[in-house]
């Protein structure tokens, strides 16, 4: 839709897949870059408008919770753990998309870039996230699908389980997360083997 307003093609779905995870306008930016152009400051302000009035109103309309996501969390807050949400989407749009499966309860937090004005890879967001949940940082373990995720990870001294089915043009596994997994069946064993070394050291790092 936006492409299209400026007279271009649609990108592939296998090329703007991995240009998902540092926010929407670095998506654009890095949309428009593969087409060879560069738009004005106002013109990416406009198309950064354009893209999130579509995106609001058609975000649901093919987004599936990953299968085993919510057993996992079944077992996880069943063991203890809370949970929080801390995302590059606008925080609006992440708590309709969580409402639209009937998550949202489940999250102590739901913070977006707009929430306090800063978005990863900055770890001040994990940080203000994990306090907003009620948590601390010394027993914080994040669960991530981009470079970006772990670049926030790293930077926080937090362990990451990333998964190897997200949004990386790479093998997530090259970035060098704590833990990696294939499906949310096996979340719970890689936070259960990351919180034995947290309990073990009283420390994260």
């Amino acid at each position: 839709m936006v492409f299209g307003r400026e007279g271009l093609a649609p990108l592939s779905y296998e090329v703007a897949r991995n240009l998902i995870g540092g926010g929407v306008k670095a998506m654009i930016t890095n949309a428009m870059e593969t087409k060879g152009r560069m738009p004005s400051q106002s013109r990416l302000e406009q198309m950064l408008i354009d893209f999130l009035a579509y995106y609001s109103d058609h975000i649901v309309d093919r987004s599936q919770a990953f299968p085993g996501l919510v057993e996992a969390l079944d077992v996880l807050e069943a063991r203890g753990h809370q949970f929080a949400v801390c995302t590059n989407k606008l925080e609006h749009l992440s708590v309709r998309l969580l409402d639209h499966f009937k998550l949202t309860a489940r999250f102590g937090a739901i913070c977006g870039q707009d929430t306090f004005g800063i978005q990863k890879p900055d770890p001040e967001i994990l940080r203000r996230t994990v306090l907003m949940a009620g948590g601390t940082m010394q027993h914080a373990i994040m669960v991530g699908d981009s470079i970006t995720d772990i670049r926030t990870a790293r930077s926080a001294s937090v362990p990451i389980v990333a998964v190897d089915f997200g949004y990386s043009d790479r093998p997530i596994v090259e970035f060098g997360p704590d833990q990696t997994i294939s499906n949310f069946a096996q979340l719970p064993a890689s936070i259960a083997a990351i919180s034995s070394v947290l309990d073990r050291y009283g420390t994260n790092r």
